[in-house]
């Protein structure tokens, strides 16, 4: 989703010219001499007996000489400033990386998936949990969409889109609906999640497949349906699922579009980390003006609008 600078070499030769507490008195002065001209110091460390240690001051990375005073402040300034940025580089490499490739943030804008989740349900989906179709997933704690998992995938008919439905059917099963009534592979599901809110008066969405009435964005969609329906059953086929929306009567979903493929699949939500009531029109806002105005009024609503019954609320 880099790498932090390399640290700044002013000062690297420091430790270079580090004195084993010598004392002039412990030599003679010709060894003394000597042995400071081995060691490539200035004669003015044999004065500095009482003063500060050599490495303990900055001093040039060429040389070996104490910086003036300004120089020293403009040192050190430096030094703060190159941590700094370090830290800040290492910061947002580590956000790419979680971003990327381990969870990622969303925001509920339908009523698809009521009551499960909310229009405003802001959501962290975990991203690692399906694998991503590689040799890895041999190796990762990875484990297959399975059948009641919510899932959040790239829309099928506008990738560029995100939904997020529930998984109905598996690859291999046999989905049908009777009157509203879920079955797979001839058994009737057990949802509490699912919410009904009309009468049972839509043919094609109540009892599915029909393949006498066309419905849906794609016309593509219902001649696929006439192949892969066996005894009034739709078959899922390898590599693909049924999902549908807890909120079965005002939801867009398999139903309507098809498939899932299963490199659609982005990740599994987690937690509900914040949560705010929708004023006036769900939509979210278009024009630069309408986001300002919206941002300006959660920051001076943001407690009233909260709904912290849901906050931190895992998501199943």
């Amino acid at each position: 989703m880099n790498s932090p600078d390399e640290q700044s070499a002013v000062g690297h030769s420091q430790g270079d010219h580090r004195l084993e507490d010598h004392r002039l008195e412990d030599h003679p002065p010709d060894t003394h001499s000597q042995e400071v001209h081995s060691l490539g110091e200035d004669s003015s460390v044999g004065r500095s007996v009482d003063g500060p240690p050599p490495d303990a001051v900055p001093q040039d990375g060429l040389s070996g000489r104490r910086l003036p005073d300004e120089r020293r402040t403009v040192w050190v300034a430096g030094t703060d400033v190159t941590g700094s940025i370090q830290s800040l580089l290492g910061t947002v490499v580590i956000a790419v990386f979680v971003i990327t490739f381990i969870v990622q943030a969303f925001q509920i804008p339908s009523p698809s998936m009521e009551n499960t989740l909310l229009v405003g349900d802001y959501l962290l989906v975990n991203k690692l949990c399906y694998g991503g179709g590689g040799p890895a997933d041999y190796f990762m704690p990875y484990h297959r969409v399975q059948r009641g998992d919510i899932v959040v995938f790239h829309y099928p008919v506008d990738p560029a889109q995100h939904f997020v439905k529930r998984v109905i059917g598996v690859p291999g099963d046999r989905v049908r609906l009777v009157n509203k009534q879920v079955f797979v592979n001839g058994v009737p599901l057990r949802e509490p999640y699912a919410r009904f809110t009309r009468p049972a008066d839509d043919v094609f969405r109540d009892n599915f497949p029909r393949l006498d009435v066309m419905s849906g964005p794609t016309p593509e969609w219902w001649l696929q349906l006439r192949k892969l329906v066996e005894d009034g059953q739709l078959i899922v086929p390898e590599g693909h699922y049924f999902v549908m929306g807890d909120n079965r009567d005002n939801s867009s979903d398999s139903r309507y579009w098809g498939f899932v493929p299963q490199a659609n699949i982005i990740g599994r939500p987690l937690v509900i980390y914040w949560s705010v009531r929708s004023e006036g029109d769900p939509t979210a806002p278009s024009s630069v003006g309408d986001r300002l105005y919206h941002f300006a009024y959660v920051v001076t609503h943001i407690f009233q609008i909260t709904r912290w019954n849901r906050t931190l609320r895992l998501v199943h």
